[in-house]
């Protein structure tokens, strides 16, 4: 890879840490270490592609992309540790717990009522990792 890539790359890396910093404290740095334990390139995947590049982008502000996915996952149904995750995120960045549970609710319609009930037992882990009352 180039220099400049380089510098591109740790600058996309850095922002994309920045952003998961903003979800949750120690995020950035604990995600790409993990991911660079496996693979030295695997970090740009998440840092700086999911985070930087699409999350990072100006149309959305980072309440509302938190929200939207955690309608996503909680519809897929099978990334309860993502979920999780992107509750407490969520719930970091300013959405009201109410919020939340109304938006994982709105999913039993569009998703079906197993998926509702996946999402409900992540929020509750959520909040009670955060020590909120659910």
């Amino acid at each position: 890879m180039s220099e400049q890539g380089n510098s591109t790359t740790n600058g996309k890396t850095a922002e994309g840490k920045r952003i998961m910093d903003r979800l949750e404290a120690g995020a950035g740095e604990r995600v790409t270490n993990r991911l660079a334990e496996l693979d030295p390139d695997l970090p740009r995947l998440i840092t700086d592609y999911a985070f930087a590049d699409v999350v990072g982008r100006p149309g959305l502000d980072l309440k509302t992309r938190e929200m939207l996915t955690v309608a996503a996952l909680t519809a897929m149904g099978t990334a309860q540790g993502q979920l999780e995750f992107h509750i407490r995120g969520a719930l970091n960045v300013g959405v009201a717990k109410e919020e939340l549970l109304e938006v994982i609710i709105q999913m039993a319609v569009y998703a079906g009522i197993p998926a509702c009930m996946n999402g409900i037992t992540a929020y509750r882990s959520a909040l009670a990792a955060q020590d909120y009352d659910g």
